[in-house]
């Protein structure tokens, strides 16, 4: 009976557990991230990203949101290059649960042969790795790389929200905090 309670709030965990952007980061421990003011895009690198031109501009959109809500500008000479690029695979979940509980050896309980049936669910998602590469223009050095995981929408009227919801979380670690 436990383990019936338990379900619903293992299933909610589950389920909402795939719907967050999962985010880290790695850096120069060595680059004064205080010089850096102005940035530009490496469209050489971005050109190569193999997602459609209108992903492409909602991503690009979402850095210049971010990029511009922290003080950076974009320039012509600038300090840090912006570069990205993106990965997907389909991921299939599949979870048994079978109604004929009964007592029996071993975890959990046994096969009872007077309830029949049980359940397969199977849920696909499409899950999405963005990377973003920041570089020093004059170094031609990468100096920090945040990376998002995340299940991805199909849903043309919530993928501007969802590449946002990536990209702000993403750069909410750049500049990165010294320690």
């Amino acid at each position: 009976m436990k383990a019936l309670k338990f379900l619903p709030l293992l299933l909610l965990f589950i389920f909402t557990s795939c719907s967050s952007v999962r985010v880290n980061q790695d850096y120069d421990k060595n680059a004064d991230f205080s010089q850096y003011k102005t940035y530009a895009y490496q469209k050489s690198g971005i050109d190569k990203v193999e997602i459609s031109d209108l992903d492409k501009k909602r991503i690009l959109r979402s850095i210049d949101e971010v990029m511009g809500a922290k003080g950076f500008t974009k320039s012509e000479n600038p300090d840090v290059i912006v570069n990205f690029f993106t990965k997907e695979r389909e991921q299939v979940d599949v979870n048994q649960f079978n109604a004929g509980w009964g007592f029996g050896w071993g975890w959990g309980f046994g096969w009872n042969p007077w309830l029949w049936g049980g359940t397969t669910s199977i849920y696909r998602y499409t899950e999405g790795t963005l990377t973003i590469d920041i570089i020093d223009a004059k170094k031609k050095e990468l100096i920090w790389q945040g990376q998002g995981e995340g299940v991805l929408t199909k849903n043309v009227d919530k993928k501007d929200e969802k590449v946002k919801e990536f990209v702000t979380k993403i750069l909410e670690q750049y500049p990165p905090k010294k320690k």
